[in-house]
């Protein structure tokens, strides 16, 4: 059955690039509506903004997504892959500026708030999109593809010279709450460089050392160190969990991203909906219902560290 959440969510952070506070709330919404954001501080055009990949417009530093008005939300995906990872299905999310807020850098904040309202059951059945041919993508280094599969299933490589990080790898198959014990706390990472950088060219206003995993070379310069020793390849799974979230509905196929981003992972759905034979919308029966990300999810799986 398609789900949304049982109570409104209502939270407060900062956003990662103008560095100010963020007021969001998360509501509950019928079966079919789907996940829409809202801009609530645009009040002279259309404020809604629907959560589809083809509304990505920017894949730089993270996922933003915009209308035909012109009304538009960034770092998006920690989110979506906390609703996905829960399973949640429909959704109206306000915001009263242009970003959701970063929080720790991770869904963990996220998770715990849909987690502790609940989800509710709605009277409509979970399509989902059933990869039928193998659809991938391969420019300068990177490599992103999507495959049949029975589940939804995801494999990421990463390679960075700072050796604090180097080479990470991992494999999960999303099914039974695997996001809420596995993923959901991987913070995202940088360099020290990049954050010079990004200050410079007056980003990442909002980035500190308690929102982000920050690396020097062979130090580790976040207090507390890495939440887990691949940190940096299971946060890389988190977004792409989350800019999957975007194609509309769950998705069973097998993911693979090597040295990916969003801008990689979006152009993957981009050039897979292009294509009419590569995949089906079905209807879940039962058996492929108890494989989707979040089923049988519950509140305590947060306090299991894998």
């Amino acid at each position: 059955m398609q789900t949304t959440i049982k109570n409104v969510i209502s939270l407060v952070g900062t956003g990662l690039h103008s560095g100010r506070p963020v007021r969001m709330q998360i509501f509950p919404a019928s079966a079919e509506y789907g996940i829409w954001f809202r801009r609530i501080d645009i009040h002279d055009r259309d404020n809604l903004i629907s959560a589809r990949y083809d509304n990505v417009t920017d894949t730089r530093l993270c996922t933003h997504l915009s209308n035909d008005a012109g009304a538009d939300i960034s770092t998006v995906e920690h989110l979506m892959a906390a609703l996905i990872g829960c399973g949640i299905h429909n959704a109206l999310i306000e915001v009263d500026g242009p970003e959701v807020p970063i929080m720790d850098g991770s869904s963990d904040r996220f998770v715990r708030e849909l987690l502790s309202v609940g989800v509710q059951k709605l009277n409509a059945p979970v399509r989902v999109i059933r990869i039928l041919e193998k659809v991938e993508i391969e420019a300068g280094g990177v490599k992103v593809s999507i495959e049949p599969c029975d589940n939804l299933e995801i494999e990421f490589s990463i390679d960075f010279p700072d050796a604090a990080i180097g080479q990470q790898s991992k494999s999960l198959n999303m099914a039974n709450g695997a996001f809420v014990r596995e993923l959901r706390d991987s913070r995202t990472f940088c360099r020290k460089a990049d954050v010079d950088w990004m200050l410079s060219q007056g980003l990442g206003l909002g980035g500190n050392l308690e929102n982000a995993l920050v690396v020097d070379g062979d130090q580790v310069l976040t207090p507390g160190g890495m939440r887990h020793a691949d940190e940096c390849v299971r946060h890389k799974m988190l977004d792409a969990l989350g800019d999957l979230a975007l194609a509309g509905a769950p998705i069973i196929g097998r993911y693979s991203g090597v040295r990916a981003g969003h801008a990689a992972t979006n152009a993957l759905l981009r050039k897979l909906f292009a294509n009419p034979m590569a995949y089906e919308m079905v209807t879940c029966d039962a058996e492929t219902s108890n494989k989707l990300p979040g089923v049988g999810v519950i509140r305590t799986d947060v306090i299991r560290v894998a």
